[in-house]
């Protein structure tokens, strides 16, 4: 169970509160205008943004004062977070040891990891030369490798063309297939949060509201994200 307990940001004038519960293996899409902070959010829970009031718990484990390595998540970004200096394996490895020094069975386990994303072979390549989309999929297996329950997504697949966008998510749902991870997604796109989330936050008007149920909610939206949608009357 994800609780976000009392949680407030303020990052100068603009603030952000949130009183919620996410339920273990829960797929949740992160809904509302741009610049509301649906990125702020998620950045709270991971740590890396500072809270101003409340608690991140998970599994009733207060995460507030605990580093952003030290949290049981991952988090994808838009830029994939990747060490252009490093291969993808090492890209990888790092979901396992920063380190970099992995025993016999750890690499087996980072090959593995690549091979379960479709990229078996490219272990030995750096982000400069692989697509926009295999970053995407060296990004994933990093986070599939650390086995974290929780997933946080902020966009990762945005700048992928429609099939390649719709290929990682398919992987995605597949890994929270195997895995069983709660997941909050962070999307402009409502054919994105259909395709893989069955709930949805709302963060508009300085507050995340819900969950709620993502299809009645696309149907017939709030005015705050029907104008966002487009589709206000």
């Amino acid at each position: 169970m994800l609780r976000l307990d009392g949680l407030r940001v303020r990052l100068g004038d603009f603030a952000l509160a949130a009183d919620l519960e996410i339920a273990p293996g829960a797929r949740v899409a992160v809904l509302g205008p741009s610049g509301a902070g649906k990125s702020t959010l998620l950045g709270a829970i991971a740590g890396f943004v500072p809270l101003a009031g409340g608690r991140v718990l998970l599994d009733g484990r207060d995460l507030s004062a605990t580093l952003p390595g030290a949290r049981p998540l991952s988090m994808l970004f838009q830029d994939h977070n990747l060490f252009p200096h490093l291969s993808a394996e090492d890209n990888v490895a790092l979901g396992l040891k920063p380190s970099l020094r992995l025993s016999a069975a750890e690499r087996a386990e980072v090959a593995e990891a690549l091979a379960r994303v479709g990229l078996e072979g490219y272990g030995t390549r750096r982000p400069a030369d692989l697509s926009g989309g295999q970053q995407s999929r060296v990004a994933l297996a990093r986070a599939l490798l650390r086995r974290r329950p929780l997933l946080l997504l902020d966009e990762p697949f945005a700048a992928l063309g429609p099939a390649l966008k719709a290929d990682m998510l398919a992987l995605v749902r597949a890994i929270l297939d195997d895995t069983g991870a709660t997941l909050m997604m962070v999307t402009h796109d409502p054919a994105d949060a259909r395709a893989i989330a069955a709930q949805a936050l709302v963060v508009a008007g300085g507050r995340a509201r819900g969950p709620m149920a993502l299809g009645p909610l696309l149907d017939a939206p709030p005015a705050d994200l029907a104008e966002y949608l487009g589709t206000g009357g």
